[in-house]
């Protein structure tokens, strides 16, 4: 980045460090004018569904509008926000959503908005959001430091949540004296400031990644989070979470008019408890996470939100349920932003939109099975009994973590090397042929076990950096002989494993594993010669 701040940032204390850079506070500022927008927005629309009368299940299905297209659209999303300029997909998807939000500003001022329009218009706008949210999401380490990005992460989910302490509040005022199309005429607003602070924006130097075709990076971005245990365990835990956990966001206008009988004023004061425990949260969980580590934050932070659940629908009076709410603000970000943040920090430079893409598939569409699955059993049910069992289910989730901790990222390092190997980068660079590699080791009996083991984790490795298949085979003659045998998508799929994929945790793996043989192992490459089909590849040898 130009910005001369991003390399000599001045100091800031904690968490908060990444404000000390103008352009982080700049974009950041945008950013939460849009997500208040976006929250008014949403509680206009709660707001619209309720009035006019319709069932749990149609105010429910807001959410599903909203979330379901990040699950459809967010990968092929991560892909383009790998390749492309960010900056101009989120001027892009801005300007459509604000088209959007203008066509139903109109359609509502006019009084002709039904749910069918406004479930379709919420639609468009998750689509858009799918678009951008990899993005934007990988645009923050574009502009901070990597030991800022952790912190920068979680004040981006901070962003979101502090906007629902004062989104959903306006939001209830406007409603109730200017009505819902006002809501919508000052989110369209929001979008006119952010596609500002975009357009001005002249200093962004975007990344420039090696090309590649765009089903080859979805796989490879795929191959990478199936392959890394600490991806995959954290994704699972999350989904895990959101299911029970959205029965609060999809059923809370629900219980504010019928259980509590408030208006949307009301309805708004109560979003806006959630968003000041959100703005707590920002405070204190940095320390915490310091002090306490990942997994004993997200433990603590499902016990409190489900203990919020729970006491949201027995609380008797109205202060006891802000209250309430307050500390499932707090519970809520402790899980969500902890996680984006671990997940942010961990992912290398060459695959981090791809696996921001998966972390925003896993977020939304379990806040759309979620939301889906709390109105269709409080249908048949209540919502009181819904709410009450989404509670169990997350304090189940909270306990879970204290016998199967999540994950441990220390020590394992981050930063892009080149990993050892004879590779020469602009031979056969265009070629698409598929590459079978040959990598002869000598080991002895003593050493057999332990390297063995080693291997297993050299085999998640090369799946994570392109290996298609991998194999580990001995010489039946003579035992001292092992063969590493794995395949490639291309050569230049090849190079980039070498070059532009490995960590420095692949890195040491593999010296680690070199070290076994005596003498140094020895690699051939073989190149297909006709496309795989039916099964029969035909190969000619590169020997290295």
């Amino acid at each position: 980045m130009t910005d001369p701040g991003r390399a000599n940032p001045p100091s800031v204390a904690g968490g908060f460090a990444p404000f000390a850079l103008p352009i982080f506070r700049l974009i950041w500022t945008a950013a939460l004018a849009s997500n208040i927008g976006s929250w008014m927005q949403s509680v206009g629309a709660q707001w619209l569904l309720v009035e006019g009368g319709s069932s749990p299940f149609t105010v429910s299905l807001l959410q599903t509008a909203a979330a379901a297209p990040v699950l459809m659209f967010a990968i092929p999303a991560g892909v383009l926000g790998e390749f492309l300029n960010r900056r101009r997909i989120l001027i892009y998807s801005q300007t459509v959503q604000l088209a959007a939000v203008c066509v139903l500003t109109f359609l509502t001022w006019e009084g002709s908005t039904t749910p069918g329009i406004l479930l379709a218009t919420t639609f468009v706008l998750g689509v858009c959001s799918a678009i951008q949210l990899p993005a934007f999401a990988a645009l923050i380490p574009d502009i901070v430091p990597a030991t800022m990005i952790r912190d920068a992460a979680s004040l981006s989910s901070i962003n979101v949540n502090i906007a629902r302490a004062i989104g959903p509040a306006v939001a209830g005022v406007i409603v109730a004296k200017f009505g819902v199309a006002a809501v919508f005429l000052v989110n369209g607003l929001s979008f006119v400031l952010f596609l500002g602070v975009l357009v001005f924006w002249r200093t962004y130097d975007p990344p420039h990644p090696r090309p590649e075709p765009f089903l080859d990076a979805t796989r490879a971005g795929l191959r990478y989070a199936a392959h890394s245990g600490i991806v995959r365990s954290t994704l699972i835990r999350l989904a895990v979470f959101l299911v029970p956990a959205n029965a609060m966001w999809a059923l809370l206008p629900v219980i504010a008019k019928s259980s509590l009988g408030l208006d949307a004023g009301g309805y708004g004061l109560l979003l806006g408890a959630l968003g000041a425990g959100s703005i707590i949260g920002a405070i204190v969980l940095p320390r915490l996470r310091a002090r306490l580590g990942t997994n004993a934050v997200v433990l603590g932070s499902c016990v409190i939100y489900g203990a919020a659940l729970i006491a949201l629908v027995l609380s008797p009076w109205l202060w006891v349920t802000v209250l309430v709410l307050v500390g499932g603000g707090l519970g809520w970000l402790g899980v969500i932003a902890t996680t984006n943040g671990s997940i942010q920090a961990f992912l290398p430079e060459w695959v981090r939109t791809r696996g921001l893409s998966l972390y925003q598939s896993v977020l939304y569409g379990g806040s759309a099975l979620g939301a889906a699955l709390a109105g269709a059993l409080a249908a048949i049910l209540s919502p009181t009994i819904v709410v009450v069992g989404a509670g169990a289910a997350v304090l189940l989730v909270g306990v879970t973590l204290a016998f199967r901790p999540l994950p441990s990222t220390q020590g394992i390092g981050r930063g892009v090397v080149s990993i050892p190997g004879v590779v020469d980068a602009s031979e056969g660079a265009d070629d698409d042929r598929q590459v079978l590699v040959m990598i002869r080791y000598r080991v002895a009996a003593s050493d057999r076990d332990a390297f063995e083991t080693l291997m297993r984790k050299v085999e998640q490795s090369r799946h994570r950096t392109g290996a298609r298949r991998w194999e580990l085979y001995t010489d039946r003659d003579d035992p001292g002989v092992v063969v590493e045998v794995y395949s490639v998508g291309s050569w230049r799929e090849h190079v980039s494993q070498h070059e532009a994929r490995a960590t420095e945790y692949d890195s040491q793996l593999l010296t680690r594993a070199y070290g076994f043989s005596t003498p140094a192992p020895m690699a051939q490459h073989f190149l297909a010669v006709w496309p795989v089909r039916g099964g029969r590849v035909g190969s000619s040898s590169r020997n290295g």
